[in-house]
């Protein structure tokens, strides 16, 4: 065989040996894409809520509710911002007055220690706004209108209604949608009583009666898990508010308390981000809107100026 035709025949059977090294590629190429595809995103195995992890959280709740109570018949010094050293709390009314939301977790302690939640965590978290030009009479207009808190919370509240109403105690249902890496979208139910506790003064207390996770929200299938056997986004919900008009406006402070699943092992990055930064930015935004919904609100006929 000649020189060249031997380097063609070499050169041939080269290409060959490539042609098929590229197939074979291509192909264990293919089956790692399809393999990823057909796996489901992972995702958090449901909880189930314990009776132990309740009766904790209901336990919290009652020492809560006691120093709530102290506070508020103290009559004076009743945002958390007031309890500062004087140069912090100067600083944090100044914050507020710039429209900044001052925001503070807190913890109570069970008979002066830390409390332990088996299978759950609790989150608490107060917070406190101040709406310059507003009554009392505004603040409250707002937060009563359950019926279109759905376009004053958006996106957060997503559907909003009174179930029922006598006097100034409130049945009304709200459709919660979450985001942090995941979506989750809940139904629930609250028990709402409201107190005025002076001309200048106000106060409420809401409790979760019932929370549902939603599966398929939106969707013609969509359906409700049974409560505390879900994805353990939100078990139990509390909420303190308190009103107290001055300096030319209102002060509005909001303290939530909350129970959710514990982080499971391993998806930490799935899971974390919700149970934990959820309730304090919800906190934020709630406080933040409810500002910007009594501002865009007509005002109430002026009364006498409070000072501080």
């Amino acid at each position: 065989m000649a020189p060249g035709e031997r380097f063609g025949r070499q050169m041939r059977q080269l290409a060959d040996k490539l042609l098929a090294a590229t197939l074979l590629v291509s192909a264990l190429l293919l089956t790692s894409v399809s393999c990823a595809q057909s796996t489901p995103a992972a995702s958090p195995d449901p909880a189930r809520l314990r009776s132990e992890t309740v009766a904790v959280f209901d336990r919290y709740v009652r020492q809560t509710n006691e120093r709530d109570e102290i506070e508020l018949k103290r009559g004076s010094a009743l945002l958390w911002i007031d309890s500062l050293p004087e140069t912090q709390r100067s600083e944090a009314y100044a914050a507020l007055k710039r429209g900044e939301v001052q925001i503070h977790q807190l913890s109570t302690p069970d008979n002066g220690k830390p409390t332990v939640c088996p299978g759950g965590m609790i989150h608490h978290w107060v917070g406190v706004v101040f709406i310059p030009g507003a009554k009392l009479d505004d603040v409250l207009a707002v937060l009563e209108d359950y019926d279109h808190q759905s376009t004053y919370y958006s996106p957060d509240v997503e559907r909003s209604k009174i179930e029922s109403r006598d006097g100034d105690h409130f049945r009304v249902f709200l459709r919660f949608h979450r985001h942090k890496v995941i979506t989750v979208v809940l139904d629930t139910e609250h028990e709402v009583h409201y107190f005025h506790d002076a001309p200048a003064r106000a106060h409420s207390r809401s409790s979760a009666v019932r929370i549902a996770e939603v599966e398929n929200p939106g969707k013609s299938y969509e359906r409700e898990k049974r409560p505390g056997d879900d994805g353990g986004f939100l078990w139990r919900m509390e909420t303190w508010w308190r009103m107290e008009e001055r300096d030319g406006g209102v002060y509005v402070q909001s303290e939530a308390a909350s129970l959710t699943r514990d982080i499971p092992t391993g998806l930490g990055w799935l899971v974390g981000p919700f149970v934990t930064s959820i309730p304090k930015e919800t906190l934020a935004f709630t406080l933040d809107a409810t500002r910007k919904a009594v501002m865009a609100r007509p005002r109430s006929n002026p009364k006498a100026e409070i000072t501080r």
